[in-house]
């Protein structure tokens, strides 16, 4: 970095979690996710905040990406992202400080707040453009507790056709189901019960960490929120909640009816994607062995996706120096704060 050695500590503050990239020296050295409820305000984000300050360093470059300014806490996305912005200005000052605006690259922070369009939900891109960096040509997925981005890249740029969140969900860019938030009548209105189509109740039961969990493909860290009835994590309390999707009891199916609604319920989130993903590699005009580049809590789902799109499977933890096998599995989930602190190093900037 310009011949100066520094900590950059990389940020995604989202609507949901705050993700944090610790890197040294271009090698990421710790990555973590936590719960901060956005819509209840932003004194959840320093709550979770306050949880990593000890890992901060005095010469520390802070590098930001965001999809937060989405949340209902904000009367409008301008207004959140400027909330957003003056947060960071309070939190970690203005020294040292860079925004990730997407298409515009690094920003410091006073000129962010005429760069919305580009800051917005700017995190995939950070991925995305990480990705063409190490990989000369793919389909780049990201699948989170509530969304899933998938963008083509090739010969070290990006393939987009949209950029804003109203542009790519128009696109298949944007897919708006995710690995554990969620809710199951966001997936499908009806599900096979005993050979009859039945109709979902139209209630927040049921999520889909609940058919990670009944599955097994679920990782119970990745689960910061409360079940859908706040009551107990389990193979059983999973059970529980999907039964009452469909009006019932656990009780009227055997556990293995149970697990094969919750398969086809899983079975119906891979094809939301994989249309989506269809879509995008077509337009980008994709070669047929591109792989697919897997980031996010939903890496199980997505190597089910590479799968069926008869693609190879690239982990996006692969594609990024780290000092240990837990910092890059932790940094593949905390993708876009992994992203923004190494695209920074790949720059030069000091």
């Amino acid at each position: 970095m310009a011949g100066e050695e520094k900590n950059v500590i990389g940020w995604d503050i989202g609507g949901a979690h705050l993700k944090m990239a610790q890197a040294e020296n271009g090698r990421i050295t710790h990555a973590s996710t936590f719960k901060a409820s956005m819509w209840l305000g932003l004194d959840q984000v320093r709550d979770a905040l306050n949880q990593l300050r000890p890992l901060f360093q005095s010469n520390s470059i802070h590098v930001f990406t965001m999809t937060g300014e989405l949340s209902d806490g904000f009367p409008s996305r301008e207004a959140g992202i400027r909330g957003i912005l003056d947060f960071i200005g309070t939190e970690f000052g203005r020294d040292d400080i860079h925004i990730y605006a997407g298409r515009a690259g690094f920003v410091d922070l006073p000129r962010a707040y005429d760069l919305g369009s580009d800051i917005a939900s700017a995190n995939w891109h950070a991925t995305a453009e990480l990705s063409a960096k190490t990989t000369s040509e793919g389909l780049f997925v990201d699948m989170g507790s509530t969304t899933t981005d998938i963008i083509a890249f090739g010969d070290g740029k990006l393939r987009n056709t949209g950029y804003s969140d109203a542009e790519r969900l128009l696109t298949g860019e944007l897919v708006y189901t995710g690995f554990t938030r969620s809710a199951l009548i966001g997936i499908a209105e009806r599900v096979p019960v005993r050979g009859t189509m039945t109709p979902l109740m139209n209630e927040y039961f049921a999520n889909t960490a609940d058919l990670g969990r009944i599955l097994g493909t679920l990782d119970e860290a990745d689960d910061h929120y409360p079940a859908a009835d706040r009551r107990a994590k389990s193979l059983a309390g999973s059970v529980g909640r999907i039964a009452r999707m469909v009006g019932r009891d656990s009780a009227d199916l055997d556990e293995g009816e149970w697990i094969d609604i919750a398969r086809w319920f899983s079975e119906h989130q891979l094809r939301m994607i994989y249309d989506g993903a269809f879509m995008v590699a077509a337009n980008a005009r994709l070669d047929p062995t591109a792989p697919v580049v897997g980031a996010g809590i939903g890496r199980p789902q997505i190597m089910q996706l590479a799968k069926r799109l008869e693609r190879p499977y690239v982990d996006f933890g692969t594609l990024i120096a780290a000092a240990s096998e837990e910092a890059r599995n932790q940094a593949g989930k905390a993708a876009p704060a992994a992203a923004v602190a190494l695209l920074w190093f790949a720059r030069g900037m000091s």
